[in-house]
């Protein structure tokens, strides 16, 4: 009776601890396993961050060389810009601005990262700063360039190298100041998305020093290549100090610069009978006008509309 009982007791004692053991396995196994993988995928995804920052480290480091066969390889082959630009073409003005401007140097601060498997969006603020070393046609001085614009890039990887595909560039403003116009302080204020066919306004502030004439022209030109300029129409500035002009937005998907031209102007008295005038100031400031394409495929009933009023 003693052995029937404990051979019972043993075999029961058995079965329980299998059934505790398969029972209890996965609820610490599970978590465990969650755990390593969290662990894992957070390795993972902070290498693929440092492996982005370190294009971007290398794009920095290229262009401040003027290195554009290396700069070259950190871009896809099908590469496209949101204004339309092939790789073949962007590389193209790169060199121009190059050629221009050879003492140019440029800063890139990373302002976002998102990835979402082989694909990636890096969200940048970025700045140049260069030199004219030709005098202007209008006056006897060196230019200043100062550039500041906000993009959004868009990377992929291929065969574990990430690649530059896509670059839109969400803002822009640029300012190129000669002689006295270094020191004054101006604005060229238009919106930076606007949708095909609308209109929109530019208007330019201009801190008026004493004893000078502003005279200036407002005028936009699309981001084609070659760069094809209207004419330009200068006018005083008033007293308030503030010039405007309206445009319409083109109806060829085409992004735009509102692009500004100034003139600071000194009158000099030489006797009761003569005034002398002369120019000893010069600025073009430029700011970027994204144009949304009209989408002729969307279809919104009536109905709705008014309701949505």
């Amino acid at each position: 009776m003693y052995n029937l009982i404990m051979k019972k007791f043993i075999v029961s004692l058995i079965l329980c601890t299998a059934f505790c053991v398969n029972y209890n396995e996965p609820s610490y196994a599970g978590p465990i396993a969650d755990f390593k993988l969290r662990i894992e995928n957070s390795r993972s995804e902070k290498q693929t961050i440092k492996d982005i920052e370190a294009l971007f480290d290398l794009q920095t480091q290229y262009t401040n060389k003027y290195d554009l066969k290396k700069l070259a390889t950190l871009y896809a082959d099908n590469y496209v810009d949101n204004d339309g630009y092939t790789k073949k073409v962007y590389f193209k003005l790169i060199q121009d601005t190059w050629d221009t401007y050879p003492d140019i140097t440029y800063k890139t601060e990373i302002k976002d990262i998102k990835v979402n498997g082989d694909y990636a969006v890096v969200q940048t603020h970025e700045t140049a700063v260069a030199t004219d070393d030709e005098e202007s046609d209008v006056i006897a001085a060196k230019g200043e360039l100062y550039s500041t614009a906000t993009c959004v890039y868009y990377l992929k990887r291929l065969n574990e190298k990430w690649l530059i595909s896509a670059e839109q560039v969400v803002e822009e403003r640029s300012t190129l100041k000669y002689g006295d116009a270094r020191f004054v302080k101006m604005e060229l204020n238009a919106p930076s998305l606007i949708g095909a066919g609308e209109e929109y306004t530019a208007e330019l502030k201009v801190d008026l020093p004493k004893d000078h004439i502003v005279i200036a022209s407002i005028n936009k030109e699309r981001i084609v290549q070659p760069v094809k300029k209207d004419t330009e129409v200068f006018k005083r500035l008033p007293e308030e100090q503030i010039l405007e002009r309206v445009f319409n937005a083109n109806t060829d998907n085409i992004n735009e610069y509102a692009v500004a031209s100034v003139g600071i102007t000194r009158s000099e008295k030489v006797n009761d009978d003569f005034v002398k005038v002369y120019m000893n100031g010069l600025a073009f400031i430029i700011t970027r006008v994204n144009v949304v394409p009209k989408n002729n495929f969307v279809e919104i009933e009536e109905e709705n509309v008014e309701k949505a009023k």
